[in-house]
């Protein structure tokens, strides 16, 4: 199977796109992933700064009773304490297997701002939220699975109480899906991609990884469109330049979701507008999230659609963008450059569906996935 990738945010899987300024995504074949971010090829831009020195003249003293200074001695501690404070070493983002997952960085200060990514049909452009800390969105992408060229699974992952999870989620769960789907699961790919969600949970709370990641997934099979999703990452999709919503946010405030936690023994409350789960999480289903397991699920919600002329467009996206924007303002951004258009230009539309979302007042991670379906019509 053949797989290629391109993304940018710390440790995912590197990236061969052209203009790869960032290390946080990697697609599927072995798969971000900066405020509303990356297989096989991706990259990830970090902004240094540059470390100047010099070394301090030494006068020579004025008279025999002025104290004598061991020049070498001198110099040697100058030279020491230069040494310290060179910066740190970075981590170059590593080409995997099956998915892109970015490894958190090892320092604090080696922090990916903006993941910008062009592939074989796809674009992505994810960014750091000005809420600090570590980008915690992670994306996957999975083309030419299996080596149909025209079969492909694509992954947004929003992690929250760390990275970890959503780490996890885009490098694992590309495989599990596909190996599901490979094995000629007999109920049908909904459930191969059910079965794909819920191993990649019980593995991921294997590991103790804390927190927890809300997914959307988008795969391309024989001729299908088959959307999945836990938590509040959303797929919209244009259809005659019209925004189809293909999924449906899994939060506290739906109603079926506040029924089937309060039948678990659970309770769902307001805090400071935001409808949370035992007052903690705002979001009812996911990856991960051990502490809160018995109430989060990870079981997805999936449609299938046969793709058709009219469908011109896929948005997958973090909640860092849905918050701020709606569904047919993305998809009006977006459909000037990708369709009746000599040139294609949807990475530059995706970069500015994100600056849209921070000019509103988005302080969350924002990553934005456009998939050409025409790329994949058989």
């Amino acid at each position: 199977m053949s797989c290629t990738v391109a993304a940018a945010i710390p440790n995912s899987p590197a990236f061969q796109s052209p203009r790869l300024p960032s290390i946080f995504c990697k697609p599927c074949p072995s798969p971000i992933h900066g405020p509303q971010s990356p297989a096989p090829s991706s990259s990830l831009s970090f902004p240094l700064s540059s470390l100047s020195s010099f070394a301090p003249g030494l006068s020579s003293p004025k008279s025999p009773l002025s104290l004598g200074v061991n020049k070498t001695k001198l110099q040697s501690k100058t030279s020491k304490s230069l040494k310290r404070k060179r910066p740190g070493i970075l981590d170059i983002p590593v080409p995997k297997a099956l998915g892109f997952g970015l490894e958190t960085p090892r320092r604090k200060k080696e922090k990916v701002e903006v993941v910008e990514v062009e592939g074989d049909g796809y674009f992505v452009c994810s960014k750091r939220g000005r809420r600090g800390g570590i980008m915690e969105d992670r994306y996957s992408v999975f083309v030419d699975a299996n080596g149909y060229s025209k079969q492909a699974l694509f992954g947004v992952f929003d992690g929250h109480g760390g990275p970890k999870a959503a780490e996890f989620a885009a490098k694992n769960l590309n495989k599990n899906i596909m190996d599901e789907v490979s094995s000629g699961c007999q109920a049908g790919t909904e459930t191969a991609i059910r079965n794909g969600y819920l191993t990649t949970d019980e593995e991921c709370l294997k590991q103790t990884v804390n927190g927890g990641a809300c997914c959307v997934t988008a795969l391309i099979h024989q001729g299908n469109l088959v959307v999945s999703n836990t938590g509040d990452c959303r797929a919209v999709m244009s259809r005659g330049g019209v925004a189809e919503a293909l999924t449906s946010d899994h939060r506290p405030s739906r109603k079926d979701e506040k029924d089937r936690i309060e039948a678990l023994g659970g309770y769902v409350d307001s805090c400071h507008g935001v409808w949370r789960i035992q007052g903690s999480l705002a979001v009812t289903r996911g990856i991960g999230d051990g502490h809160l397991k018995r109430w989060v699920i990870a079981e997805p919600e999936t449609r299938v659609l046969k793709i058709k002329p009219e469908f011109e467009f896929l948005i997958l996206a973090s909640d860092g963008l849905w918050d701020k924007v709606t569904n047919q303002e993305a998809v009006d951004v977006i459909h000037p450059s990708c369709v009746g258009v000599d040139e294609l230009d949807p990475l530059s539309a995706c970069k500015k569906l994100v600056e849209l979302s921070l000019s509103r007042g988005s302080v969350d991670d924002t990553t934005v996935m456009v998939i050409i379906l025409d790329r994949f019509v058989p």
